[in-house]
């Protein structure tokens, strides 16, 4: 099967990977189902890049639709160590402006129906989730960023929201009081399972509206932000080349260690089951 290092998952917008040579379609089964989409396998020069579009060629499938657990593990077990994230989202902060690039640090996690671990059915893991992101790789994500000329922000609170409807009034103006700056829909799970994965994951957070919070700006609305994202696309593009052109080196943090004090469960308990299951990201512990 082919193998990447690098991952990117595609947001609205961002439904393929221009740039890419010598691509291999995959199809990856998985424990959780199908992933979004076939994922597609090719270089950037000489280094291999799997890219998946995170809402289906299309855009079929709604954040809360999302086989998150699925895109996740398949990209794990292409051999991806490093997911770059591409995502629109609302700016809840006036020096946010729309078309703006923020590499968040930081998560509020408000949604509510959505499976956000690889571990149930008899095997319990708590993984240190302090900094949600990767900070060597947003690091890099901000250094590629400022190459490309745009205005990027370095840290931020990125809120992820159930949706699929939009904010009221009350609720952005109350993220806005909690001190976080960007609100969005996909951020979560993601984040949690790379985590749980061991994978480095950071974001390229796309700033596209005020969301509804802004006296002198129109109502956050879909065409606004395909509008907007649109403009982003090639920018984001350029990030996830700048990046690939110079990764960082294997260790530079200790997200691929996540696990190594994590799994509470007795070994000898876990079911049989459980342990061929999650083989991929618990092998090297069992």
């Amino acid at each position: 099967m082919a193998e990447a290092r690098i991952g990117v998952i595609g947001g609205s917008g961002l439904y393929q990977m221009e740039g890419l040579t010598d691509v291999q379609e995959v199809r990856v089964e998985t424990p959780f189902g199908p992933p979004s989409d076939a994922i597609g396998v090719g270089k950037i020069g000489d280094t291999s890049v799997a890219f998946l579009p995170r809402h289906g060629r299309g855009h079929r499938l709604s954040p809360t639709e999302l086989p998150v657990r699925a895109n996740i593990w398949a990209l794990k077990s292409l051999g991806v160590q490093q997911i770059i994230s591409v995502s629109a989202v609302g700016s809840l902060r006036e020096e946010i402006h729309p078309l703006d690039l923020v590499i968040p640090d930081q998560l509020i996690d408000r949604t509510k129906s959505r499976v956000s671990s690889f571990f149930d059915d008899g095997v319990v893991a708590h993984v240190g989730f302090a900094d949600p992101f990767c900070p060597a790789l947003s690091d890099l994500l901000y250094h590629a960023a400022l190459k490309t000329g745009v205005t990027v922000h370095k840290g931020g609170t990125y809120v992820v929201m159930e949706g699929p409807l939009f904010s009221t009034r009350a609720e952005s103006n109350l993220y806005r009081s909690w001190g976080a700056s960007v609100i969005g829909m996909t951020a979560l799970p993601e984040a949690k399972l790379a985590r749980e994965a061991e994978m480095c994951y950071a974001t390229i957070a796309c700033s596209t509206d005020y969301d509804c919070w802004h006296d002198s700006h129109e109502d956050v609305t879909v065409e606004m932000i395909v509008a907007n994202l649109l403009k982003n696309v090639e920018t984001s593009k350029q990030i996830v080349r700048n990046i690939v052109e110079h990764p960082s080196a294997p260790g530079a943090c200790s997200c691929g260690s996540a696990l190594a004090s994590a799994i509470i469960t007795d070994c000898a308990l876990i079911p049989a089951e459980a342990k061929e299951r999650l083989k991929l990201i618990i092998g090297k512990y069992m």
